[in-house]
């Protein structure tokens, strides 16, 4: 009974946008710079897209502060999505004078979640 129960309440608790509330646009004025319609554009954010082992594309979001001395890597949860996120992270790089790095969930995030982390640690290691 517990299995029943538990795949129930998966369905429920953890159901991502769809579709999601954000595209992922190029802007061939800046370079094929990537970036999010949907939300207001910054300076010091990058839209990223990764590739994570098993061949899927994922995007994250990369949020600079100038006076950062830590980065957070924040993984939302699966029934949220990174156009609904940004402004909590953009306030939470403010508050915290932190950089932000966030990834997207839109695979199967249980069975590929630290696949999606190691793709964001990649990037972290890599640009930081």
């Amino acid at each position: 009974m517990g299995g029943v129960t538990s795949s129930i309440a998966a369905k429920f608790a953890f159901f991502p946008p769809s579709p999601p509330s954000y595209r992922v646009v190029e802007d061939e004025s800046r370079g094929g710079q990537l970036y999010i319609p949907e939300v207001p554009r910054r300076d010091g954010v990058d839209v990223l897209k990764l590739r994570t082992r098993r061949g899927n594309d994922i995007v994250a979001v990369h949020i600079k502060h100038p006076k950062a001395s830590a980065t957070l890597l924040y993984s939302h949860g699966n029934a949220a999505d990174l156009g609904q996120m940004f402004e909590l992270f953009v306030e939470l790089c403010n508050r915290l004078r932190w950089n932000l790095l966030s990834f997207s969930c839109l695979i199967d995030a249980e069975a590929n979640f630290m696949l999606n982390v190691h793709g964001g640690t990649e990037i972290l290691v890599t640009s930081e």
